[in-house]
């Protein structure tokens, strides 16, 4: 059995550079971070909405009933699990840290709320109405964040170039 060469080793799951908070990550003159920064940060207020005091940890009456209806039952730990999910990937997309794994668990938490949004109004598109599409777009821009964060992994193990490095003929 021959070992791996450093080109052939498969992708690890998580590197050193997950982990760290980089200059880099908040260079505002590149548009990918104004969209992770972004998609972090709209985060937030879902998470303090769902409580009536934070300070308390008071959990909002409306909230669990929504999610009561929604089959999201006991309530209490559902929207607590949202909030608790819903902070810490939007503190890791802010960040930048393990970015790929956050951007795809924030779209997740979104199919979750488009799922209830569903199962407790029915069809309906526009977020004026109280639709799902302004978290279906989210969750789209989310799940884009991922794999461009994934092409960045996979592509130099791979041997070929980074993304948006175009190799030129001659």
């Amino acid at each position: 059995m021959v070992p791996f060469t450093q080109q052939e080793k498969p992708a690890m799951l998580f590197t050193r550079d997950d982990f760290r908070i980089k200059a880099e990550n908040f260079d505002l003159t590149r548009g990918a971070n104004i969209l992770r920064i972004a998609a972090g940060a709209f985060m937030f207020p879902h998470v303090l909405g769902k409580f009536s005091s934070l300070a308390t940890l008071t959990l909002n009456k409306g909230t669990l009933g929504f999610f009561a209806k929604a089959g999201l039952v006991p309530a209490e730990f559902w929207v607590y699990l949202a909030a608790g999910s819903e902070l810490a990937v939007g503190v890791f997309l802010v960040l930048g840290l393990c970015t790929r794994y956050a951007a795809v668990g924030a779209a997740a938490v979104l199919a979750v709320a488009v799922y209830a949004l569903q199962v407790v109004k029915g069809f309906g598109w526009t977020w004026n109405t109280g639709g799902y599409e302004f978290p279906v777009f989210w969750a789209l821009v989310c799940t884009a964040i991922a794999v461009e964060e994934w092409k960045k992994v996979l592509a130099p193990r791979a041997g070929r170039p980074a993304v948006g490095g175009a190799r030129l003929a001659v």
